[in-house]
């Protein structure tokens, strides 16, 4: 079985392509004309100056985001240096008589840095990283896929299950679709069918339609659950433990697989019912791997012992998610370990997420503590009724939102650092009684990972779709499907 380069995410150190004059320079100047266009309008009493700036800044964040204008890194830059400014020659709004200053600006701009859920996300792309530099992602996905059959219905049913464990060992989707797009190229292959038929574009969407429905299901398994948790660290000061999310996630999640594999039969059945010989050449690609390395068995065993940790947190001991995390890292690096060494790790790790997550929860934390998120949640409060409406009533119309505003949107991560303080903000501001507003806001952010509907809308979505083993139309159609049942 060959393993294909196809869909493969560029390294950090290949040279990228300048962006166009096209989309992206009429979206960085819609995005810079609507900040203007708020900065210039009277600010609204009861609304602080700095506040008014903030969603200034939001507005140009959420158009570069959904146009995609920046890099998100370069955006994360722009969008710090702007807070540096805008609030430092703002009233302060514990003082009014006093400006904030550029110190105190960048200082709230980078403020994020210093919450755990980054060192959680960091943490978790190293942990990644050394998946894929081992190769034990790849060998945990050809063991499932070795043991489930040749008939189609048990491949696609092992696609499933493959996703459903990397989920737990590899914290990055965008990783596990990297690792497991490839494998599936070779399965196609092995099958001998056409690359642009029914079986290949319903393996390809079905593989990565379960990295997107597990992204709900697991904590650790999405940076923008880590958003969301942190904000709750916050805001609420409250956070859900692995285990806690598990119980509340998974039953959905679980359900979703299975939905999933009746959907993708019933909208795009296979061309064929079983190829022999798919068995043999998944074997192969096993045997060309060789016997299990050492540095695997290495990772495997304390990957194993972070997910116990993980489980167990609150129950066997107060150890938290991150701390664990990054001490199983630490692991990773030292001397007699030496599962990779620093230098093999580096070109691996996406940075441009890690400084998006950063600045992106520091917005979020500004527009908060500049009461910008409170002024913009009460409008969205009254113009929606839902002072005093029914959870249920909220779930709803806050979900509705979430899915349309999320077609416009290529990262999850940005999505949730734009919308998750607005959505604890509305949450604060109705008055119906009985209401978790910790419980709302983690189903609120399970919406937030539907990105079910458009190719555009994840990273992952886009490295399955570079394949070419199927149409935008055929995504878009079982997506459809798949975000009505969730």
């Amino acid at each position: 079985m060959t393993i294909s380069n196809e869909g493969r995410l560029p390294a950090s150190g290949e040279t990228q392509p300048l962006p166009s004059w096209g989309r992206q320079t009429w979206g960085l100047l819609a995005a810079l004309a609507v900040m203007a266009a708020l900065l210039l309008v009277p600010t609204p009493e009861g609304l602080p100056v700095a506040g008014h700036r903030m969603l200034a800044v939001l507005a140009f964040a959420v158009i570069v985001w959904m146009t995609e204008a920046l890099d998100y890194a370069v955006s994360a830059v722009v969008i710090a240096a702007l807070m540096a400014f805008l609030l430092g020659l703002s009233p302060n709004p514990a003082n009014p008589q006093t400006l904030m200053g550029t110190s105190a600006g960048l200082g709230l701009a980078f403020s994020g840095f210093a919450n755990t859920a980054l060192a959680l996300v960091a943490a978790a792309l190293f942990l990644a990283a050394a998946m894929t530099a081992t190769g034990l992602d790849k060998r945990i996905a050809l063991v499932v896929l070795s043991r489930v059959g040749t008939e189609t219905r048990q491949v696609v049913m092992g696609a499933i299950l493959v996703g459903f464990i990397m989920a737990f060992l590899v914290p990055s989707t965008t990783a596990r679709v990297a690792c497991l797009v490839p494998i599936m190229l070779g399965i196609i292959a092995a099958f001998g069918v056409d690359k642009k038929g029914a079986f290949a574009g319903m393996l390809m969407i079905t593989t990565v339609q379960t990295a997107s429905i597990w992204n709900v299901g697991i904590k650790t398994a999405a940076a923008q659950n880590m958003v969301a948790v942190g904000f709750m660290e916050r805001t609420l000061h409250q956070t859900i433990t692995w285990l806690e999310w598990l119980i509340a996630a998974a039953p959905f999640a679980v359900v979703m697989s299975i939905a999933l594999y009746f959907v993708m039969a019933w909208m795009m059945p296979p061309e064929v019912r079983e190829v022999p010989g798919g068995r043999e050449a998944i074997g192969k690609a096993l045997r060309d791997l060789g016997p299990m390395k050492r540095s695997e068995k290495k990772l495997l065993a304390i990957s194993l012992a972070l997910l116990g940790f993980w489980s167990t947190e609150g129950v066997l001991h107060r150890f938290d998610t991150s701390s664990t995390t990054v001490a199983a890292v630490a692991l990773m690096f030292l001397p007699g370990i030496g599962i990779m060494t620093w230098k093999d790790a580096q070109p691996r790790i996406p940075w441009g997420t890690i400084v998006l997550f950063g600045i992106g929860i520091s917005l979020g934390t500004a527009l908060l503590q500049t009461r910008g998120a409170t002024w913009l949640a009460d409008i969205v409060v009254a113009e929606f009724g839902l002072k005093n409406a029914t959870a249920f009533f909220i779930l709803g119309v806050m979900s509705l939102f979430l899915i349309v505003i999320h077609l416009g949107f290529a990262s999850a991560t940005a999505l949730a650092s734009a919308m998750i303080p607005i959505i604890i903000a509305v949450l604060q501001s109705v008055a119906t009684p009985g209401m978790n507003i910790v419980g709302m806001t983690m189903l609120l952010q399970f919406v937030v990972s539907f990105g079910f509907i458009l190719v555009v809308n994840a990273p992952q979505n886009m490295v399955a779709y570079g394949t070419e083993t199927f149409e935008a139309k055929d995504f878009i159609r079982t997506g459809l499907v798949l975000s009505i049942l969730a």
